[in-house]
């Protein structure tokens, strides 16, 4: 038996055979060629067949997975009709390159050139440029790529690598999961995973390596590994805990229609997270109360240009719409740190997360912060919308974005543009200088959001992205904690509601704190929603009120952990 460790993408327990990805033959060698010009006509019409096939996958993937991830693939034919990367392939095979070799060189300069770049997100577009110029590679060849839909038993498959249009041909009636040795939480497979709602494990570096066609595999993406050539015991053990999980997710069920309400009748609002108008299909799905963010920077992602206002305006009252009158709560655009536009060509900087980013960069560069507001603005006659302002550092900040807005409604309506006057203007609490003057802040802001995941790494100096010092991520470190209860009271002491948008909303161990706290609003991704809600319901607030002087005096993240999981977890 052999345990594999990697990054769990996609949770649940899973056990099948392995099917291991046998790569096709694409070695070709570098010749120096005669006729130029019959030399590009190859290449045209293998780029021809590979748009043709990237068509057919994207209307593939969007029968299978909707038109936000079939957009996956219309990013894949913008990358293959780019035309700086084909005029690079030509300038190359003008100098009496082969075809192949030219392509070749290309895509290693453009994958390294995005595999350079600090940042995650843009690290793994570089699998999407070699995705694209394999199956132009294919067709130079004439080598035919395995088509993985012909898949007809339960498997779980294992490769080196899955690129996006892999993983849109996998069937989930026969793949039950899949591992990889490179990849992370942020590829576009990692959401197609997501998506399907199989689980997966991927970086586990030498998985191909090590198992071998037809070995009994299990997935514990509860964990993050692969356990290979278990033991019956070891079988029964995880068919048992995946059993016991689905009934778990089959009795959450019940909450969908409840009300978010604790076990003495504290009403608190369950929200979702989003980042795109189809997502708020899962947070209905699920009975969420509202949207408490709507990341509105995923709009201005996977593309080569701005997005238009008319495009946003269409984003933003599709989900006013769909939420019928629930509250949904958007975040203006939050870009820099480590999340980068190549199209815009900001500045490297060398620490960015502390840098040109969000509202700083939005009150820079007004002309899309204001095409912004101007798209919501229009959009908020559709729902019950609020507008949150990200990374806040003065007063001055919050004055000044608040006035552009105020700017842009007021022209609306001197346009004779209909504006809902029942717009909340808030902000997002996400730096420490922030949470100690909330009570200034909250005299100006109709609401507060805590964004715990920078709040945290702000507070305790620790970079979340950065393995090495991972250990100061500390959710429950007292610092965090008393910074939280002072936003918290803050803004009640001046009548106005609070929110919490990171990760902690949805974590087991923090949710009783926060409840004691007197949090108003969680938000979470839909899929904590349920297990969240129940939870809830299971908690006495008048007692957990009755500890939260003790917890807040505990002098470690560990023993605030402990404290709770002994307390208040497992409450029947």
């Amino acid at each position: 038996m052999l345990e594999i460790n990697g990054i769990s993408i996609s949770k649940g327990i899973t056990l099948a055979p392995a099917y291991c990805l046998a790569e096709p033959d694409l070695s070709f060698d570098k010749v120096k060629i005669t006729h130029v010009d019959s030399e590009i006509d190859r290449l045209k019409e293998a780029m021809a067949k590979t748009k043709l096939d990237l068509i057919a996958i994207r209307d593939a993937a969007m029968y299978k997975f909707g038109e936000e991830k079939a957009e996956i693939f219309s990013a894949h034919l913008l990358i293959l009709e780019d035309p700086e990367i084909f005029s690079a392939i030509e300038a190359k095979i003008n100098e009496k390159m082969n075809a192949e070799s030219a392509l070749d060189e290309v895509c290693i300069m453009y994958s390294c050139m995005f595999e350079s770049m600090d940042n995650d997100y843009m690290k793994e577009r570089a699998a999407d440029i070699r995705d694209v110029c394999k199956r132009i590679l294919a067709h130079l060849l004439h080598v035919e790529l395995p088509d993985y839909s012909r898949i007809s038993r339960e498997v779980i498959i294992v490769a080196e690598d899955l690129t996006p249009s892999m993983t849109a041909q996998l069937d989930k009636q026969f793949v039950r999961g899949f591992v990889t040795d490179i990849g992370g939480r942020t590829s576009h497979s990692a959401i197609l995973a997501r998506a399907m709602g199989i689980p997966a494990i991927v970086g586990t570096k030498n998985a191909s390596k090590n198992i071998t066609n037809g070995s009994p595999l299990i997935i514990d993406g509860l964990k993050g590994k692969v356990i290979v050539n278990a033991t019956e015991d070891v079988q029964a053990r995880y068919r048992a805990s995946s059993k016991e999980l689905e009934k778990d997710n089959e009795l959450l069920k019940k909450y969908i229609t409840l009300p978010s309400i604790s076990a003495d009748g504290h009403i608190v609002e369950i929200a979702g997270n989003i980042g795109n108008p189809n997502d708020v299909d899962a947070i209905i799905a699920n009975g969420g109360d509202g949207i408490g963010l709507f990341r509105t920077e995923f709009l201005f992602m996977d593309r080569m240009e701005l997005p238009t206002e008319e495009e946003q305006f269409d984003a933003y009252k599709t989900v006013l719409s769909k939420m019928d009158g629930k509250p949904t709560v958007v975040r203006t655009l939050d870009i820099g740190g480590d999340k980068e536009l190549p199209y815009l060509k900001l500045p490297a900087e060398i620490n960015p997360f502390l840098g040109y980013r969000a509202i700083r960069l939005c009150l820079d560069q007004q002309s899309i912060f204001r095409t912004q507001l101007r798209a919501l603005l229009r959009a908020s006659m559709y729902g019950n919308l609020k507008i949150m302002f990200p990374m806040i550092a003065t007063l001055d900040e919050f004055r000044r974005a608040k006035a552009i807005l105020l700017e842009e409604k007021q022209k609306l309506l001197d346009g004779g543009a209909l504006v809902n006057d029942q717009i909340e203007i808030g902000m997002m609490v996400e730096i420490p200088s922030a949470a100690v003057i909330a009570d200034l802040f909250a005299q100006e802001a109709d609401f507060l959001s805590i964004g715990t995941n920078d709040l945290i790494q702000y507070t305790l100096a620790a970079d979340r992205m950065n393995e090495k010092i991972s250990y100061l991520y500390q959710p429950y470190h007292p610092a965090v904690l008393r910074l939280i209860k002072m936003v918290i009271d803050a803004a009640h002491n001046h009548g106005k509601w609070v929110g919490m948008c990171g990760e902690m909303a949805g974590d087991e161990v923090a949710i009783p704190i926060l409840l004691a706290l007197g949090l108003d609003e969680f938000s979470m991704s839909s899929a904590s929603i349920l297990k969240t809600r129940g939870q809830i319901s299971k908690l006495n607030k008048d007692q957990l009120n009755d500890q939260l002087e003790h917890i807040l005096q505990l002098k470690t993240s560990i023993e605030v952990e402990l404290y709770v999981k002994k307390y208040f977890l497992n409450l029947k």
